[in-house]
């Protein structure tokens, strides 16, 4: 019989403070996916939707919806460091999105642990400080979020 690996993200203990883990694949934003993600969290901003409004506004162009790419973000980074390590996250702090993302734009992930602690009340996980990158294709930062988790300890044998 061979062996078996599973993918999973990382337990806490391997998660390392001031590391940079860079995720792959990037993935490039659609007119279709800014569409759909827009208009099923209910938001008909213009800018998301109406191609003639964004022309005339500053950018010239739609403007990818702001939390669909923070979502993307975030997503980028699961099957590297918390695809079933993580309990819940417990927060998102500091989003900045410093530039715009535009139909087509290709995203990519990096993420450091900025710090970490055992939970005081659940010993069996640990709480988590994730800071999150995205850059586009050109290598522009187009979004930064910290996020806060609970991420599973390792079991003992």
């Amino acid at each position: 019989m061979s062996d078996v690996v599973t993918q999973r993200g990382l337990w806490y203990e391997e998660l390392r403070p001031d590391t940079v883990y860079r995720h792959a694949p990037g993935r490039t934003v659609t007119e279709a996916d800014n569409t759909l993600f827009s208009t099923m969290t209910m938001n008909p901003q213009s800018l998301h939707l109406d191609a003639e409004f964004s022309r005339g506004q500053e950018f010239g162009q739609r403007l990818v919806n702001s939390l669909l790419t923070m979502s993307i973000l975030v997503g980028l980074s699961v099957g590297h460091l918390t695809q079933g390590t993580i309990v819940a996250n417990l927060g998102f702090s500091e989003v900045r999105f410093p530039h715009p993302v535009f139909h087509g734009d290709t995203l990519y992930a990096e993420t450091t642990v900025l710090d970490k602690r055992v939970s005081r009340s659940r010993p069996e996980a640990g709480v988590v400080r994730f800071e999150h990158t995205a850059r586009n294709q050109d290598g522009v930062v187009v979004a930064v979020v910290v996020r806060t988790t609970l991420v599973r300890r390792e079991p003992t044998p």
